[in-house]
C-alpha cells in the first residue's frame, strides 16, 4: 500500500521532468498506471484480509506520535477503487479533452499527484498522516482548479476552494490533536476502544465541532458550500473527477470513518442531521434554476453530499446502507454526467441549457452515457440509484418516531429536485430536433465518451444485479461504517410497500416538474436577487472588512518604522508584565538591606541622572552618543564598586566600541532635524517613563525575593573540576554555554559587517 501511495508521487515527478518531451497520444497510456492500481487494490475484494482489516505500520516520528500507518478495510478498499477505477477513465477522458494543450504534462503532474494525495488520506490509518495527505489533496486541488491559469476567474477559484478547505483544514487539525490528547493515541483502528473515554471527556463537544467544520469546507456542506459551484472554472475532467469520487467525498470519508469511536451521541447525529438535510434541499432547489450544465451538477453534487451526511446522522442500519450505497452510486452517475457534459461542451462550445437540443443525432454515444446516468440518477427501476433510492427511503422511515415523516418528507422533495436537474444534465440536451444550429460542431473521438458510457452502464449493471455490488464493495463498507457486521439484503423489489410508493411518487412527481418547468435566464436571474444574503457574498464582505483591518493594523504597527516597533514591543510588555506584578506580587521594600550611599556613589549617581536628562534634551547626535557614553562608564564603576570587574570590563570595552561605531556612523547623516511633534514626545516620554519604573520595581523586589541558588553553586563547584578553569563567568560562557557564545559571536559578527557597509556608504545629501 505504501509503494502505491509512493509511486503516484514519483510518477508526478517524472511526468513534471520528462512530460513535455511525451507526444499526445502517450498521455494515454498513463492510464496503465491508476489502471494497476486499481486492479491491485481489486484483488483485495472478498478477501479475508479486508474483514479483519489489512494494517501496516511503519514508526516515523514516534515522539510526535506519528506514523506511516495504512490500513485497508471494506470502507477504505471502496474509496481507493473509486479513486483508482475513475481515475483510469479521466485519465484517458483528460488525454483527448485536453489534446494539444500546452501545458498537458503539468495537468498530469497535478492529477497523479492529487491521485497519490487521496490514496493516502483513505488509507492512513494516523490521524496526523491522514491530516498531511488531507492537506495535500487542497493544494494539488488547487493547482487542477487553477490550471487555466490565464483565467482570472480561475484563479480566484482556486485560491477560494484553496481557502475554504485550508481553514477548515485548520479547525481539524486542531480537533485531531484534541482527540490524540483525549484518547492517548492517534491511532485511527485504537480510537474505537477509547470510545467510552473519549466520550465521557468534557472536550468532547468541542472536538467534534472542531472536526465536523474540517468535513464540511471540504465536503461542501452549508454554509462552506459556495466554493465547489465556483471550482466549475476548472476543466472538465477535474470536475468529473473531484467532484464525484474524490476531492468533496474525503469530509464524507471522514465522518464515516470516524462515526465508530466519535458517533451515536445526539450531539453528533443530529448535527449532521441539521446540516445535512439544509444542504441537501437549500443545493437542489437552487440546482433547477441553473441554466449552465456544471452549474447544474455543482449544486446537485452539493445536494447529494448533504444526504450522504444525513444519512450518516441518522446512524441506524438501514441509513448505514443506503450512505454506502450512495457513495457508489453517485460516483458512477456524477462522474458519467460531467464526462457527457464536457463532451458536450468540446463539441459544441456551450453549456447553456437553453440553448441545447437535439444532440441525439450528432453525438448518439454521448447521448446514450447521459440518459443512462441520468436514469440512474433518478433512481429509475433497474438502475443502481433505484436501490440507493428505497435504502433512503427505508432509513428515514425508520429513523426518530417523532420526526419520520418531516425526515422523509425532506428526503423525497430533494429527489424530486434532482430528479429534475439530472433530467435537464442528462437527456435535456438530446431531446427536440436537431436543425444544424450548431456552426461549431466538432464531433468527439472515442475517449470522449466511453469513459462516461462504460460508467452509465455499470449503473444499470449494479441496478439489475445489485448483490454482486453488495458482496463485492457495499456490505464491507457498511460493517466498517457500522463498528460491527450489519444485515443486509439489496434487491430489485421488496415488495408492494411504502417504500415503493415514495419511490413512484417521487419520479411521478419529479417527471411532470421536467415536463412543466423550463428553464431560463429570468429564472435564474431572479434567485440571483437573494445573493447579497448567501454565504458567499456574506464572506466576501467579512473578508472585505478583514482586509480593511489588517490595512490599518498594518498602517498603524507595521509601517516600517523601527521607532514604532520598539514602541509597540516595549508598551505591551510594560503593560502585561505591570499588570502581573501589581495584580499578584505585594509590592515591598526591605529597607534593612540597603546600605547606606557612599560619597563617590553619590557622584556617579548623579553623573548618570545628568547624563540621562542631557541625551534626551539635546539637539547634537554627538553630545546624546557622548552622553549614553558617560552612563555606561558609570554603570561600570558602580559594577567595579559592588564587585563584579569582569563586568565592568566588558562593560567598559562594549560602550567603548558602542560610542565610536555610533561616532563614525552619526558623522554621515544629515544635520539634526527635529520632526517629532509634541503630542509623540509626550507619548515617548509616558512610556519610557512606565518602562523605567516598571524596571525599577522588578529591581525592588528582587531585593526581597527569596532567590535559590542551586545553579550558582553548581557552576562554583564545578568550573574548575569539569572545565579547568577558576574564572566562573569564562567557564560558563565558553564551555557551559559554549553554543550561546558562539551563536551570539555570529551574531556580533554579522552587526560588525552591516557596520563596516555603513561607513563605506557615502552619503549625499540632496
Amino acid at each position: 500500500m505504501i509503494f502505491a501511495i509512493i509511486s503516484c508521487f514519483i510518477l508526478s515527478i517524472f511526468i513534471l521532468c520528462f512530460g513535455v518531451h511525451l507526444k499526445n497520444i502517450a498521455f494515454k497510456y498513463l492510464a496503465v498506471f491508476p489502471f494497476s492500481l486499481f486492479l491491485f487494490f481489486a484483488s483485495f475484494i472478498s478477501s479475508k484480509v479486508v474483514d479483519d482489516g489489512f494494517l501496516i505500520k511503519q514508526e516515523w516520528i514516534p515522539s510526535l506520535g506519528v506514523s506511516l500507518d495504512f490500513q485497508l478495510d471494506g470502507l477504505s478498499l471502496l474509496f481507493t477503487l473509486l479513486i483508482t477505477g475513475i481515475g483510469t477513465f479521466i485519465f484517458l477522458y483528460a488525454s483527448s479533452y485536453l489534446k494539444g494543450h500546452e501545458f498537458i504534462n503539468r495537468f498530469y503532474t497535478y492529477l497523479t499527484m492529487f491521485m497519490g494525495s487521496m490514496l493516502g488520506l483513505v488509507l492512513s490509518d494516523n490521524l496526523l498522516t491522514l491530516f498531511i495527505f488531507w492537506e495535500l489533496t487542497s493544494i494539488t486541488s488547487f493547482f487542477l482548479i487553477g490550471f487555466d491559469n490565464n483565467n482570472e476567474e480561475a484563479r480566484k477559484s482556486a485560491l477560494l476552494s484553496l481557502g475554504i478547505t485550508g481553514l477548515g483544514g485548520f479547525f481539524l487539525l486542531t480537533g485531531i490533536i484534541g482527540l490524540g490528547v483525549v484518547a492517548e493515541t492517534y491511532s485511527i483502528h485504537e480510537l474505537i476502544a477509547q470510545k467510552k473515554l473519549i466520550l465521557n471527556n468534557p472536550l468532547y463537544i468541542y472536538i467534534v465541532i472542531l472536526i465536523f467544520i474540517g468535513a464540511f469546507t471540504k465536503s461542501a456542506q452549508f454554509p462552506f458550500h459556495f466554493w465547489l459551484p465556483s471550482a466549475m472554472k476548472a476543466p472538465t475532467p477535474v470536475s468529473a473527477y473531484l467532484h464525484s469520487a474524490t476531492m468533496v467525498k474525503a469530509g464524507i470519508y471522514l465522518i464515516a470513518r470516524l462515526s465508530p469511536s466519535l458517533g451515536g451521541t445526539d450531539i453528533w447525529n443530529i448535527t449532521l442531521i441539521v446540516v445535512g438535510g439544509f444542504t441537501m434541499l437549500y443545493a437542489a432547489f437552487h440546482s433547477i434554476f441553473k441554466t449552465d450544465l456544471k452549474g447544474i451538477l455543482a449544486y446537485s453534487t452539493i445536494a447529494s453530499l448533504g444526504m450522504m451526511v444525513f444519512l450518516l446522522g441518522l446512524n441506524n442500519p438501514y441509513s448505514i446502507q443506503a450512505v454506502s450505497t450512495f457513495i457508489l452510486v453517485h460516483a458512477l452517475y456524477k462522474a458519467a454526467l460531467f464526462m457527457t457534459t464536457g463532451a458536450i461542451d468540446h463539441s459544441i462550445h456551450t453549456r447553456d441549457i437553453t440553448k441545447l437540443y437535439g444532440l441525439k443525432k450528432i453525438l448518439p454515444f454521448v447521448g446514450i452515457a447521459g440518459v443512462l446516468a441520468a436514469l440512474s440518477n433518478a433512481g429509475i427501476p433497474l438502475s443502481f440509484g433505484f436501490i440507493g433510492k428505497d435504502l433512503i427511503y427505508e432509513s428515514t422511515l425508520h429513523s426518530f418516531e417523532n420526526y419520520a415523516f418531516l425526515l422523509t418528507g425532506i428526503a423525497v422533495v430533494t429527489n424530486i429536485l434532482l430528479l429534475y436537474s439530472g433530467f435537464l444534465a442528462g437527456i435535456k440536451p438530446f431531446t427536440g430536433n436537431y436543425k444544424n444550429q450548431y456552426k461549431k460542431f466538432q464531433a468527439p473521438d472515442f475517449w470522449l465518451y466511453a469513459p462516461a458510457l462504460i460508467l452509465g452502464i455499470l449503473g444499470i449493471v449494479f441496478g439489475v444485479f445489485p448483490h454482486l455490488a453488495q458482496t463485492l464493495l457495499i456490505q464491507p463498507t457498511a460493517n466498517v461504517i457500522a463498528g460491527s457486521p450489519i444485515a443486509m439484503n439489496l434487491k430489485i423489489f421488496h415488495g408492494w410497500n411504502i417504500v415503493i410508493a415514495l419511490s413512484a411518487a417521487t419520479i411521478i412527481s419529479g417527471i411532470i416538474l421536467y415536463l412543466l418547468l423550463k428553464p431560463t435566464h429570468k429564472k435564474e436571474s431572479f434567485v440571483h436577487k437573494f445573493e447579497a444574503v448567501s454565504p458567499q457574498s456574506i464572506s466576501k464582505k467579512g473578508i472585505d472588512y478583514i482586509k480593511l483591518f489588517a490595512y490599518h493594523y498594518t498602517k498603524t504597527l507595521h509601517n516600517g518604522y523601527l521607532r514604532i516597533y520598539l514602541l509597540v514591543i516595549i508598551a505591551f510588555m510594560t503593560l502585561i508584565v505591570g499588570f502581573r506584578l501589581l495584580t499578584l506580587v505585594p509590592l515591598q521594600i526591605n529597607t534593612d538591606d540597603l546600605s547606606e550611599f557612599r560619597l563617590y556613589e553619590l557622584v556617579v549617581f548623579f553623573a548618570v541622572v545628568i547624563a540621562t536628562i542631557t541625551a534626551v534634551v539635546t539637539h547634537s547626535r554627538l553630545t546624546a552618543i557622548a552622553s549614553l557614553g558617560i552612563i555606561g562608564f558609570c554603570i561600570s564603576l558602580i559594577f567595579v564598586f559592588y564587585g563584579a570587574p569582569d563586568l565592568a570590563m566588558t562593560q567598559f570595552t562594549i560602550d567603548t566600541l558602542t560610542v565610536v561605531l555610533f561616532v563614525l556612523v552619526l558623522f554621515k547623516l544629515p544635520g539634526y532635524i527635529r520632526k517629532s511633534k509634541r503630542v509623540i514626545q509626550i507619548r515617548d516620554a509616558i512610556v519610557s517613563g512606565a518602562f523605567g519604573t516598571l524596571i525599577a520595581l522588578i529591581t525592588l523586589q528582587a531585593l526581597v525575593s527569596p532567590a535559590s541558588k542551586d545553579i550558582s553553586m553548581f557552576y562554583a563547584r564545578n568550573a574548575y573540576i569539569l572545565a579547568k578553569g577558576k574564572n566562573v563567568v569564562n567557564v560558563i560562557l565558553v564551555d557551559f554555554r559554549g553554543f550561546d557564545t558562539l551563536v551570539e559571536t555570529i551574531v556580533l559578527s554579522i552587526a560588525a559587517i552591516g557596520v563596516y557597509g555603513l561607513l563605506k556608504f557615502k552619503f549625499t545629501p540632496k
